[in-house]
């Protein structure tokens, strides 16, 4: 394995070998074997995948675009924003934003402008979430939904939104760091 990318910091492990221990819709489970800076061997695992959108979409009004989905992993429906993985030829995270949210909730935006990008669980995972904020967003079309999603379209008053943010009546990460950040960084404009 190549280790031309490897930090130079002295917390750096380095890494010798990598394969996928398991593949699926959305995401992979791979294994790295690292040589840790003490020089001890091991292998770590972690999931594998895809960066991706998140839009906070806001109706000329000022009301806010949410999606009700259901989600296995936790076994109920979860209230959060719209959100997709980036395919591999999208060249455009700003277009696949807009994909999104008119696939997950027939929506479209009039302007989008984007927010920041984090990694959610870098302990766990690779990926990237590149978060958005969509205003003038009008229903346009019928969703396009994936063979796997099961989604409905809520539309709420921001202040509502971003007290459930507040008070843990919202609990998709993507969601509330999404809102929380966009009322953070308005008072530091």
């Amino acid at each position: 394995m190549d280790d031309a990318d490897t930090s130079t910091d002295e917390l750096a492990w380095r890494t010798t070998d990598s394969a996928i221990d398991y593949a699926c819709p959305g995401f992979d489970v791979r294994m790295d074997d690292v040589t840790l800076p003490d020089g001890t061997e091991t292998d770590f695992h972690y999931v594998d995948e895809p960066e991706a959108v998140v839009v906070l979409p806001f109706t000329p009004d000022g009301d806010v675009v949410l999606v009700e989905e259901w989600r296995q992993a936790v076994g109920r429906v979860n209230r959060g924003l719209p959100a997709g993985s980036l395919e591999p030829d999208d060249d455009d995270i700003a277009a696949a934003a807009r994909r999104e949210l008119a696939e997950e909730t027939g929506f479209e935006a009039g302007s989008l402008e984007r927010v920041g990008s984090v990694e959610p669980a870098n302990g766990l995972l690779n990926s990237v979430h590149h978060h958005f904020v969509a205003r003038d967003c009008e229903p346009t079309a019928e969703q396009e939904l994936d063979f796997n999603e099961s989604i409905r379209v809520a539309v709420e008053p921001y202040e509502d939104v971003l007290a459930a943010a507040v008070d843990g009546h919202l609990r998709d990460g993507r969601a509330v760091l999404g809102i929380l950040r966009y009322e953070l960084a308005g008072r530091w404009r």
